[in-house]
């Protein structure tokens, strides 16, 4: 451990506050050279059920892609967390659907899930190797270029894509931005007493409060090998992984390290039972893990926009359905003031806008440039 001074940091953009607001948010505590926080010897920090639910999405994400899969057996997957490849993970009393859009977006936002995994079974598995076209379901390859294959259902929509892309917000962002590094959550019932006095939870070497901040943590790291050296590098349907894809973009150079000290930061301000700091450093991870969403939402519809125009429209499908996924995800975002990049009604007509007619088969790249430049506009960011 090392002791230094707390100082709020954030990537384009500063927290704005008065002199005497500011001496509050700044404060002398033990702050370790990572995410490794110990009581009395013992470790204090856990995050179990976080890996869990991410091993769950990494593993039904390859189901969605098996045509062999029933509804009856995705259903079991996402709604309750069983028919796994290991007991692990069958047993462990967990599941997906408890824990997705919960906080942020409206209880709509869960059905596009449930649908899908009934769209999947009933349209794209039984077409699987047909041939698609307008309004048909089936299998497209474009026959040069990039030479993709995509399974697509009659408009066009990857279903394994959306459903993994939504996940990312309606599941990791939202629990971690809406839920557990809120003050709603952190400070509910007698957290604050409790912390202020060091009463830990039955058996446990951590307060409720430390937990919380932790299993946040989890959401976004829990799959890490080592959370004191995190590479990002674990898996194409995590939020981590596009985070790290964006902290290599020059434009947010930096981010990752940003979101990284302040979890450490504020897990030692809850240690150090400065509320203050805690609150700001959750603030600076809100604002910096929304701009991922956000930027990925407009960069996939510009990146189907550049496959349209090389003709190759597989390639197009694919990125525009992660786009659908990541402009779900807008909901549970959160900027400087505290409100969504979209609301969950400006997202629902986002994407019956791109759905409507034959879908992404009908879609021009003016319509499309235009709604990227619509999110970039809400947003504040400039995608590519």
């Amino acid at each position: 451990m090392k002791k230094i001074l707390l100082v709020l940091l954030s990537i384009s953009s500063s927290i704005s506050c008065s002199s005497d607001d500011k001496n509050d948010l700044i404060s002398q505590v033990l702050v370790p050279d990572n995410y490794s926080f110990q009581r009395a010897g013992s470790n204090t920090v856990s995050f179990l059920g976080q890996t869990t639910r991410l091993n769950m999405a990494v593993e039904l994400k390859g189901a969605l892609g098996d045509p062999s899969k029933t509804e009856t057996e995705l259903n079991a997957m996402y709604l309750s967390g069983t028919g796994f490849s290991s007991d692990e993970l069958n047993n462990s009393g967990k599941n997906l659907s408890g824990k997705t859009a919960s906080y942020g977006g409206s209880t709509t936002a869960k059905q596009y899930f449930t649908d899908w995994i009934s769209e999947v079974t009933g349209v794209v598995f039984p077409a699987w190797n047909s041939d698609a076209s307008e309004g048909i379901p089936g299998l497209y390859t474009d026959e040069g270029g990039s030479g993709r294959s995509v399974r697509i259902n009659g408009k066009g929509l990857e279903i394994d894509q959306a459903f993994t892309k939504g996940l990312i917000g309606a599941l990791a962002a939202d629990q971690i931005i809406n839920g557990y590094l809120s003050s709603a959550k952190l400070d509910g019932g007698t957290n604050i007493e409790d912390n202020n006095n060091d009463v830990l939870v039955e058996d446990k070497p951590y307060t409720t409060m430390e937990h919380f901040w932790d299993e946040g943590f989890g959401y976004l790291y829990g799959k890490e090998v080592d959370v004191t050296s995190p590479t990002l590098e674990t898996g194409d349907v995590l939020l981590n992984y596009y985070l790290n894809s964006l902290n290599k973009n020059e434009s947010y150079t930096g981010i990752a390290k940003v979101i990284y000290d302040a979890f450490v930061y504020g897990r030692a301000a809850i240690v150090a039972k400065n509320y203050s700091v805690r609150d700001a450093q959750a603030k600076i991870i809100k604002v910096n893990l929304s701009k991922v969403i956000g930027d990925k939402a407009a960069h996939y519809l510009r990146a189907g926009v550049s496959s349209f125009e090389a003709g190759n429209k597989a390639d197009a499908f694919h990125f525009l359905s992660e786009a659908y996924g990541f402009i779900l995800s807008l909901q549970f975002t959160q900027k400087e003031d505290g409100n969504p990049y979209l609301s969950n009604s400006e997202v629902t007509e986002k994407l019956e806008t791109l759905m409507a007619g034959n879908g992404f088969w009908d879609r021009t790249n003016v319509e499309l440039i235009a709604m990227a430049d619509e999110i970039d506009a809400a947003t504040g960011l400039v995608t590519k």
